[in-house]
Order: C-alpha cells, then sequence, then structure tokens
C-alpha cells in the first residue's frame, strides 16, 4: 500500500532531530525506544529524504502507512498537521496522498462539469456574488438577489459573516432570498442559484443544510475553519441534499500566511477543500484587500484542478476586493474553469447597471 508523503520546510539547524520528532509526534506520541518493533517499522513515519537548502533550512520528506488515517478526514487532517503545528518553524508545503486514502472520499458533486452543466454555461467562467452588508435587513438582501439573478447571474452566496443576527434571522432570509432569485429565474429564464451561509452552530449545520433547501435554495455556503472540514464532506456526501457548495476562507488565513510555519495555500484551499467536497474554493486573489501573492494563487489553482484518482476537479474563486475592470486580467490567469467573484465593487453606482454589465462582459467570452 502506497504511503501518505509529506513535505517539511524546517527553518532551524538540526533537521534530523526535528525530523525524528515529527514522525514520532504524528503517529505514536510514546517513547520511539519503548515500543514494539512492529510499531516502529509499520506505525511510525519514515524519514525518506532531508534536503539541506541554507544552514537553516531544510527539506525534511517523511512517508506514513496510509492506514494511520483509518480512512477519516479528521484523522488524516491529524496526521498531516496536528501536534506538529505546536513545533516552531515547520511549514508543509507538499502532500503526496495515495489512491488508497482519495478513495475513502467523494470529493466535489458537482465539480468544473457539472456546474458547468447546471447553469448552462459550457465554455464560459461562472458569474458569481455575495449579498452585503451585515445590518441589512432580510427584505433589502433579498431585493439585492432578484436584481442579481435578473442580470443572469449563476450563484449568489451570503456574505460569510451573515449568520442569525437579529436584524436578518437565518430562516426569514433564506426564505426570501430563495424566493427572490426563483422569482427573478421564472421572469428571466435563468438558472440562478442562492447559497445560503451555514455559519451556525455545529449541532444546527446539517438539519439547516436541509432546511435550506426545503426554502428553495439551490446551493451553500460552508465555513469549513469555523465548523471544519469533516462538516464539509458530510454535506457533501449527504444524497438526500445533493447541492452544490462553495468553501470558504474564514478562519484559515493563518495557516497559510506565514512564509516559516502552517500549511502551503495549494493544500488548504486546493487539496483539502476539494477532498472534503467543495465545488467552488474561494479565496483571496493577488492585488486585493489580502496579502496572497500570484505565486500562491497559482499554487491553489493547480491544486484545483490537479489529478486526484476519481476526485473531480474543482472551480475556483479568486475574490477578495475584486472589480469588473479586473476580469479580463483574472481570466488570462486562472483561465475559463473560474468562478468570477465580485462582491462589494457592484453596489458602486447602480447595482441592476453593473450586475448588467458584468453579466454582458462574461457571457460573450
Amino acid at each position: 500500500m502506497d504511503p501518505i508523503v509529506i513535505t517539511y520546510r524546517y527553518c532551524g539547524t538540526e533537521p534530523l532531530e526535528i525530523a525524528n520528532l515529527i514522525r514520532v509526534e504524528q503517529t505514536i506520541e510514546f517513547p520511539f525506544e519503548l515500543s514494539s518493533i512492529w510499531i516502529q517499522e509499520n506505525v511510525v513515519g519514515k524519514v525518506e529524504e532531508i534536503i539541506t537548502e541554507s544552514p537553516e533550512s531544510h527539506l525534511i520528506k517523511i512517508s506514513y502507512n496510509s492506514e494511520v488515517v483509518g480512512g477519516e478526514l479528521t484523522q488524516l487532517l491529524n496526521v498531516l498537521w496536528g501536534n506538529a503545528s505546536l513545533f516552531p518553524g515547520i511549514r508543509i508545503v507538499a502532500l503526496e496522498l495515495p489512491d488508497s486514502i482519495t478513495s475513502h472520499f467523494s470529493g466535489p458533486r458537482f465539480g468544473i462539469e457539472g456546474l458547468r452543466k447546471l447553469f448552462n454555461a459550457p465554455t464560459r467562467p461562472l458569474l458569481t456574488t455575495a449579498l452585503k452588508p451585515m445590518g441589512s435587513d432580510s427584505a433589502t438582501l433579498a431585493a439585492m438577489a432578484h436584481t442579481l439573478a435578473c442580470a443572469g447571474f449563476d450563484m449568489i452566496k451570503d456574505d460569510h459573516s451573515l449568520a442569525n443576527q437579529p436584524w436578518s434571522r437565518w430562516e426569514e432570509r433564506v426564505t426570501l432570498v430563495s424566493r427572490a432569485v426563483n422569482e427573478a429565474n421564472e421572469k428571466v429564464g435563468g438558472s440562478c442559484v442562492y447559497a445560503p451561509s451555514l455559519n451556525l452552530p455545529f449541532n444546527q449545520i446539517q438539519d439547516a443544510a436541509h432546511r435550506a433547501k426545503e426554502l428553495g435554495a439551490g446551493a451553500l455556503l460552508v465555513l469549513p475553519g469555523i465548523t471544519g472540514f469533516d462538516s464539509l464532506r458530510v454535506l457533501a456526501h449527504d444524497d438526500t441534499l445533493a447541492l452544490p457548495i462553495q468553501g470558504h476562507p474564514s478562519l484559515l488565513g493563518s495557516l497559510v500566511t506565514s512564509k516559516q510555519e502552517g500549511i502551503a495555500h495549494g493544500i488548504i484551499f486546493g487539496t483539502l477543500m476539494r477532498l472534503a467536497g467543495a465545488d467552488v474554493s474561494i479565496f483571496p486573489n493577488f492585488g486585493g484587500r489580502f496579502s496572497f501573492s500570484k505565486e500562491e494563487c497559482v499554487e491553489i489553482t493547480l491544486a484545483a484542478r490537479v489529478p486526484m484518482n476519481h476526485i473531480k476537479k474543482m472551480w475556483i474563486a479568486p475574490a477578495g476586493g475584486m472589480t469588473i475592470e479586473r476580469i479580463p486580467e483574472m481570466i488570462e490567469m486562472y483561465g475559463l474553469d473560474t468562478a468570477l467573484l465580485i462582491g462589494g465593487a457592484l453596489s458602486r453606482g447602480n447595482l441592476g447597471e453593473n450586475a448588467q454589465r458584468m453579466s454582458k462582459l462574461v457571457r460573450a467570452l
């Protein structure tokens, strides 16, 4: 059985010592010399290679028996980063998952081809946006959604911070916005879907997802940094739900932003989002409000689309302060398999006119 292979970059002067710490800590968390020979040989990770880049920078490649994961996403995350996250100066830069691991997961239900069929968009990018700002009442957000759906948008999500605030209770908002989007679809012959935010207590998420579908929502927004990657997996795998899912980066930023610690951008927003079942992975585009570089965004894109056993390819949604004027640049960089997510900028001026302008631009591609 092929192993899981993780490559760490270690900033320090004792790479072999830290490699031995990691391979034990990420598996048995027990004195190596006190464990049985069988455990030492079959359970504890193995140091495959150490490459010294400079006196204080080293690449450490460790392989793990795939059976230590037990076929579950929660334990995969634990082996990936678990206690290693407590050591300073360590960053995961590469992850190789064998088919014996990926075969346990369904991945995106729709993926790139599935959403193209759903939205009758054989080649163009997807048109997506977010309902903002927090503090708006549900009727106001529903009116915005109706305008956007009439303009031909494919997906309209809640802003991730819309939860169950008193000025827009969750069920009221989902009811009114779903109705507004579906009425717009009937009016213009569209196929727009609304994705309410499942920024809710964990014990409410699955019931809320089904309730959203009953109320007419056609997609979901999940925040795996808050509710867990496995909550995303559960919803994506649910055949009685069967809705497209957008994965939001909230609370995941600190895993990737340090150059010396954490996990590579492509693993978090590409590999793990995709493995857990997101059809669309939202992340900050370069040149926006956040600090992601062009290289980091490309890394995410490659991870979303690279062959991964039976797992479908995933849409990317580079976002965060994007404007209509940047659409040509984004398409040139990311290609047509991109969900163009422009939010607040559409409200600068007339929302309806801006939405129509964006829709016309994208549909002409």
